[in-house]
């Protein structure tokens, strides 16, 4: 037995995991032992071998197709159990076998069973053909798929992608509710022989899919360097397994001088984002994709929480269709797992135009007031200097009253558009009337500034269309206790409900 376990490890196949090191590769049991703590993995199915007697070997099939391509098992990973799986490049470049299948499916059952939270590693070209010894004709009878698919929304479910990607091993990436990925990916429903086969052409299998592509599309949610990415997975994980004690928090004060005077001075909303929560908590996801809107998860007093902010750096922080496609998709994600989700507003609206009807921009921002209307999870929202329009609603789960609550900070302006526009629209045959230019545009920044008296977040507040405005350097404290009040037990229960891919 210790003689045929001794074949598994990597030290069996020296020359191999060199030619893998030497390409910047890391080998499935390295990505388990790395992530998992110490002494804490057991591994299933690690005596498996190719469905292939017919075709190879015993001595063939036991030193070329270990665990037939997949190690997996159950560990800990600080402290709390989880489940992670890792497709072997070493193995017939980390295809996906029959009995790879089955012992994926094992443990997906094992899953679901223990409610485990899952890593998996899914660098690897697809689907093996060759596995004589199950007969099958289109190899299509699989249930892995469905049953990784099944998962969306009960366990959370972290894929990383450390090269290349490809047919089924994207899908399972693709399924996962967070993609952590390195520089060397490369992601695509198939790989370079999929492709020649196809009549497209020879593509080689960087160019299939390359991050800069993926992370424009909004495919992968963040990189890093191949050196942090088991860091990277262990951290995303940790949102997930609960509330820590060992936070400290940033000083508010500076949050007071955060947001610019004046209403078309663009600001980056990250340091908000980042100073409202504990230090060194905060993980942007899919920063490049949509960048218009900021969705982020991090923590305050040590509990996890989702933000959305709008970025008015990009489209004034007005809400195109991929900001609601991107901000639907987060707000499934908090509310199956349980987050409560702060919405941070300054928008002007949703992107208007011609050219963003193009898009779909109707169904797509829709999606935005779908999700937040499902929400179970507590939704505050703080407005930090604008509120207008059918997207400020939509930030806000469809009106002022429908989160927890809502509080502007002492700048902020709400309103049904844009104020100026509003001015030009309500009082246009009044201003037609007026010949002088000058005089016009006078009297168009006159009507302005009352109405911005007229939408002041007081003025709002006295109306009682927002429940307060505070110093915005009690806005994490405030956050604060709305959690603490809403998770009597200590954590929110989410409502297990499927994350849209998408």
């Amino acid at each position: 037995m210790l003689a045929r376990r001794a074949l598994t490890e990597d030290a069996a196949r020296p020359d191999a995991v060199e030619r893998l090191h030497a390409r910047g590769g890391r080998t499935a049991r390295e990505n388990v032992a790395d992530l998992v703590d110490d002494g804490s993995f057991v591994e299933y199915g690690r005596f498996v071998t190719a469905a292939q007697a017919g075709r190879r070997t015993d001595d063939d099939l036991l030193d070329r197709t270990v665990a037939d391509g997949i190690v997996g098992g159950i560990a800990t990973v600080d402290g709390h159990a989880c489940a992670v799986m890792s497709y072997d490049y070493l193995v017939m470049a980390g295809t996906q076998g029959m009995r790879g299948h089955r012992k994926t499916d094992r443990l997906l059952d094992v899953v679901t069973q223990l409610a485990l939270p899952t890593v998996f590693f899914a660098s690897g070209g697809g689907g093996r053909p060759g596995d004589t010894d199950i007969p099958l004709v289109s190899a299509l009878d699989v249930t892995t798929f469905a049953a990784w698919a099944r998962l969306s929304g009960r366990v959370p479910r972290i894929a990383v992608v450390d090269g290349s990607c490809f047919a089924g091993n994207a899908v399972i990436a693709g399924c996962a509710d967070l993609i952590v990925a390195t520089p060397r990916a490369s992601l695509g429903m198939g790989g370079p022989a999929m492709i020649a086969g196809g009549g497209l052409g020879d593509v080689d299998a960087a160019d299939v899919g390359p991050v800069d592509v993926m992370t424009a599309n909004g495919v992968i949610d963040v990189v890093v360097d191949a050196d942090d990415v088991i860091d990277e997975a262990r951290r995303l994980l940790g949102y997930f397994t609960g509330p820590t004690d060992d936070w400290t928090a940033p000083d508010q004060s500076w949050l007071r001088e955060a947001v610019p005077e004046g209403e078309r001075r663009s600001y980056d909303v990250v340091p908000i984002v980042k100073t409202i929560c504990d230090d060194d908590s905060v993980t942007v996801l899919r920063p490049s994709f949509a960048p218009e809107l900021v969705t982020a998860l991090g923590r305050v007093e040590g509990r996890t929480v989702g933000i959305v902010a709008n970025d008015t750096r990009h489209t004034a922080g007005a809400i195109t269709a991929d900001a609601g496609d991107k901000a639907a998709r987060f707000l499934q994600l908090c509310d199956a797992h349980g987050f409560p989700v702060v919405s941070l507003v300054d928008t002007p609206g949703m992107m208007v135009g011609p050219d963003a009807e193009q898009t779909g921009l109707v169904r797509h921002t829709s999606r935005l007031l779908v999700a937040g209307a499902q929400l179970s999870v507590p939704l505050i929202g703080v407005v930090l200097r604008r509120a207008y329009g059918l997207g400020a609603q939509a930030m806000l789960g469809g009106s002022t009253h429908e989160p927890l609550m809502t509080v502007g900070w002492p700048g902020a302006h709400l309103g049904a558009m844009g104020l100026e526009g509003a001015v030009r629209l309500a009082m246009r045959k009044e201003l037609e009337a007026i010949d002088d230019l000058e005089e016009r545009e006078q009297q168009v920044r006159e009507l302005t500034a009352h109405a911005q008296a007229n939408a002041s977040a007081l003025n709002v507040a006295r109306h009682f269309e927002i429940d307060d405005v505070i110093d915005p350097a009690e806005t994490r404290g405030l956050v604060a206790q709305l959690i603490s009040a809403a998770a009597r037990d200590g954590r929110l229960t989410g409502s297990g409900a499927r994350i849209d891919t998408w």
